[in-house]
């Protein structure tokens, strides 16, 4: 799933907003919620272009997570 910069992938929520730690393995971007918790802390993962460094932060459709070279878009389901 891996996307050259710049480019995301849209990836369909059921409900009308996801936690970013719940999105990040979701999108397939990290393994565990241990790894989630851990890179979010760490500053690696930014929501809208910003640093975001809460792990329950309320993620809504068009929103789009970076967590390296790799990118994910909440998307409506």
């Amino acid at each position: 799933m891996a996307h050259p910069s710049g480019e995301s992938s849209d990836v369909p929520i059921r409900d009308a907003s996801i936690r970013l730690g719940q999105f990040l393995k979701l999108a397939d971007l990290i393994d565990t919620g241990a790894d989630a918790k851990t890179v979010i802390a760490d500053g690696l993962v930014s929501v809208n272009g910003e640093v975001e460094r809460r792990r329950g932060r309320q993620l809504r459709p068009g929103d789009t997570v970076v967590y390296g070279d790799r990118a994910a878009r909440v998307a409506p389901g």
